[in-house]
């Protein structure tokens, strides 16, 4: 059936994965090839790390769901930090997995929730099982974990990192980095404050949100395989595969493609998307690309963190897709997670939709972004603050048109942003059992503000090559 062929080919329903047809938790290489040239840590940019944004994770039941069955740890420290029982432990587990398993993609693309709709249910079900205030503590305890990766939590031996996400808008890097702005669909490849790099990108579902914070790429493993979580649809009649029979890699039905890189639990970048689906709502949580996307990223990365990884090196991978490669890097690369749809850029202003509802289109955020640029909203020409003022209303809706909200029924299950919406917000209340793939209307606006001229975050990389044009 087309229909069971899209879903095998998505692949993870997050039980074990939490992304985007093919997110999984790294598995255990069976070989490891890493080259030794070293080279000095990337250096970081001078900025500091703010205080925990809880709302910039937003925790929905299939959240839930890939901590339980990812994060070993995940369960002990729900009894140990936030004191849960081993009933209320089960009745969380059950409620998670039982939303996950409703989750089916269409062939047609409905718009099955949005990302504030998600979380309010999540908010609501949590609070009926374990109570208002550890409720409140538990969507703060996986918030924090998610946007920190939970395999970087409490670590042991490793030092304090020095790399810092940004606290201004559009911030553009000093050091050498990744920086995936989810809104805007894209991924940018800085060396030492040079941008070298963009890629178009596949996003999480609004069920599925992408977090924010920063990461660390470690390492690029080549032919993972992939074992069906267990759910619900893995064993329907149609289904090729079965739980727990692992999908050996390189087979037709193993959706994570030729490699992936995890950056930090349950996220990854990883291939096996096709091209319409950059740009768009394509995985769970992680940072979708073509397979030839990503080889090219993978070649990339390496040379970041000063190690060798060519398309040689890459074929003799291809040449046996049953067997597993893992590339450790000796330099960890920094990722750095951002939601910002307000972003100007050399004489423009972007306005992005706000696909997961954050309330992010507000005048205070604009503000903010023009002040960033030594502009305040009113030094701007009066057609050029009427426009810009209309794109923030049009594009202050979610993945389903809606006026856009972070204000959920248990507010305080997060931090509501504290600048008022353009649009007024509307209660949301839909739930429904389908994932949200595509919005189709606008992504964006694009103004025109001529006092922006050589200002802000660089455009896109551009070119066969996909290096910026030497300025003159």
């Amino acid at each position: 059936m087309k229909r069971n062929r899209k879903l095998t080919k998505l692949a993870l329903v997050l039980a074990l994965s939490v992304c985007g047809a093919a997110c999984a938790t790294q598995p255990t290489s069976n070989s490891n090839s890493e080259v030794s040239r070293a080279t000095p840590s990337p250096s970081a940019s001078p900025t500091v790390v703010p205080a925990t944004d809880v709302s910039s994770a937003p925790v929905t039941l299939p959240v839930l769901d890939a901590f339980f069955a990812s994060d070993e740890t995940f369960t002990p420290e729900l009894k140990t930090k936030l004191g849960l029982t081993d009933d209320q432990i089960a009745q969380l587990r059950a409620a998670a997995r039982e939303e996950t398993s409703k989750l089916r993609e269409t062939e047609t693309g409905d718009h099955g929730g949005t990302t504030a709709a998600a979380r309010e249910l999540a908010a609501n079900r949590v609070k009926e099982i374990v109570g208002a205030d550890k409720g409140s503590q538990l969507a703060a305890f996986v918030s924090e974990r998610w946007r920190a990766g939970s395999d970087d939590l409490e670590s042991k031996n490793v030092k304090p990192s020095t790399e810092s996400v940004a606290t201004a808008p559009n911030t553009v890097p000093s050091d050498t980095r990744i920086v995936v702005n989810a809104p805007a669909y894209r991924m940018d490849v800085f060396e030492t404050g040079r941008l070298i790099k963009s890629y178009k990108v596949g996003i999480g579902y609004p069920e599925f949100p992408l977090p924010t914070g920063l990461r660390k790429a470690k390492a690029i493993i080549f032919n993972p395989t992939w074992t069906p979580p267990d759910e619900p649809w893995v064993e329907s009649p149609s289904s090729k595969v079965k739980v727990g029979e692992k999908v050996e890699a390189g087979s037709k039905l193993n959706p994570l493609g030729l490699l992936k890189i995890p950056i930090g639990s349950p996220s990854l970048i990883h291939g096996g998307k096709s091209p319409a689906k950059l740009g768009t709502f394509a995985s769970h949580g992680c940072v979708g690309l073509t397979d030839a996307l990503v080889q090219d990223f993978a070649k990339v990365l390496a040379q970041l963190a000063g190690q060798k990884l060519s398309d040689v090196d890459i074929a003799n991978y291809k040449k046996n897709r049953s067997e597993t490669k893992q590339v450790t890097l000796a330099n960890p690369v920094p990722v750095e997670l951002r939601y910002e749809t307000v972003v100007a850029e050399d004489g423009k202003l972007r306005i992005y939709r706000d696909v997961y509802g954050r309330n992010t289109n507000t005048e205070e955020n604009l503000r903010a972004v023009l002040e960033a640029n030594g502009l305040k909203l009113e030094d701007l020409k009066e057609q050029e603050r009427s426009q810009v003022l209309e794109a923030l209303e049009e594009m202050s809706r979610d993945a389903k048109g809606k006026p856009a909200q972070d204000t959920v029924a248990s507010a305080d299950t997060a931090a509501a942003p504290s600048a008022s919406p353009v649009s007024s917000p509307k209660t949301v209340a839909q739930k429904s059992g389908k994932i949200t793939r595509n919005f189709k209307g606008k992504k964006e606006i694009v103004i025109e503000i001529a006092a922006l001229k050589g200002k802000g975050y660089p455009a896109m990389a551009v070119g066969g090559t996909g290096r910026q044009k030497a300025k003159t």
